[in-house]
C-alpha cells in the first residue's frame, strides 16, 4: 500500500474516532496491527495528525473561544468559570504524563491492552447510562468546580489505550450529573489544551525521528482528519441528545472482542 493511501486512512481513522466515546489511539494502533503497517514508523505520524481534528473543534466553536478570551478582560463571570473549568480538568493529565510518560508509551505498543479496554469501556458506558442521573447543566461555564475536577481525574485514565479520551471525559461528566450535551461540549473543548500539550510533547521527544520527507504525509494526514471530524463532531452532539451512548458502548464490546479473537488466532 502506498504512503500516501496509508495517510489517507490513517486520516479519516483519526477524524472519525477522536471525538466519539471508542478510542482513537486504540484504532490507530489496531489499523497498524490489521493492515501489516510497521507500527514504529507510523507512530509518530498518528500523534502529527492529531492537530487536524483539534482544530475542527477551534473552527465549531470559535465563537464560543472567542467570547471566553473577551469576557476574560473584563473579568466576565462566565468566562472566568469557563476558563478555570477547563484548566483544572486539564492540570491533572499534565501531571501524571510528564511522571509517567514513558510508562504510557511502552503501553501504545500492545495491540492486546487496546482490545481488553475497548471491551471493559464499553461496560462501563452501558453502566454509566444505565445509573448515573445527569441534570440540566446549562453549559460548561455552569459546571461546578467539583465537577471540572473529578472529569479531569477520569480523563486520565485515558492515558491507557482503547480506552478513549473522549469517552472517559463524557462518561465522567456524566457520572457526575452532567447532562449528555454539556458532557460532549466539555469533552471537544477539553481537547484542545490536552490534545495540543500531548502532541507538542510527543513531538519534541520524537523529532529526530522526523524528516523532510514524512512532512507531506503528515499535512495529508491533519487535512483529512480535519474534514472527517468537522462532520462528526456536528452530528455526534445531536445524535447522543436523542439516542444516549449505548450504540457506541455495544460498538467497543463487538471490536475489542473481535480483536482479541483475531490476536489470540493469528
Amino acid at each position: 500500500m502506498s504512503p500516501t493511501l496509508t495517510a489517507i486512512i490513517l486520516g479519516i481513522v483519526e477524524g472519525l474516532t477522536e471525538f466519539l466515546p471508542v478510542s482513537s489511539t486504540g484504532h490507530l494502533i489496531l489499523a497498524t496491527e490489521l493492515l501489516g503497517y510497521d507500527a514504529q514508523k507510523w507512530s509518530v505520524f498518528n500523534i502529527a495528525i492529531q492537530p487536524g481534528a483539534i482544530m475542527a473543534v477551534v473552527v465549531l466553536y470559535w465563537r464560543t473561544f472567542w467570547d471566553a478570551f473577551i469576557g476574560l478582560f473584563s473579568w466576565k463571570a462566565e468566562s472566568v468559570a469557563f476558563t478555570r473549568n477547563l484548566l483544572v480538568a486539564f492540570f491533572p493529565a499534565v501531571i501524571l504524563g510528564l511522571a509517567f510518560g514513558d510508562q504510557i508509551e511502552m503501553l501504545l505498543e500492545s495491540a492486546e491492552v487496546v482490545a481488553w479496554a475497548l471491551i471493559v469501556g464499553g461496560f462501563g458506558i452501558l453502566a454509566v447510562e444505565k445509573y448515573a442521573n445527569p441534570e440540566e447543566s446549562g453549559g460548561v461555564a455552569n459546571m461546578t468546580l467539583k465537577q471540572s475536577v473529578m472529569v479531569g481525574l477520569v480523563q486520565c485514565l485515558a492515558m491507557i489505550p482503547g480506552v478513549s479520551r473522549s469517552g472517559a471525559t463524557i462518561m465522567g461528566a456524566m457520572a457526575f450529573g452532567v447532562d449528555r450535551k454539556t458532557a460532549a461540549e466539555f469533552s471537544f473543548f477539553l481537547a484542545l489544551p490536552t490534545l495540543t500539550g500531548a502532541t507538542v510533547l510527543q513531538l519534541w521527544k520524537h523529532s529526530a525521528e522526523l524528516d523532510s520527507s514524512q512532512f507531506g504525509l503528515i499535512g495529508i494526514g491533519a487535512a483529512v482528519s480535519f474534514v472527517v471530524a468537522l462532520a462528526v463532531i456536528k452530528g455526534f452532539v445531536a445524535y447522543v441528545s436523542r439516542h444516549g451512548f449505548a450504540p457506541f458502548a455495544w460498538y467497543r464490546i463487538v471490536i475489542g472482542a473481535a480483536a482479541v479473537a483475531w490476536l489470540a488466532l493469528r
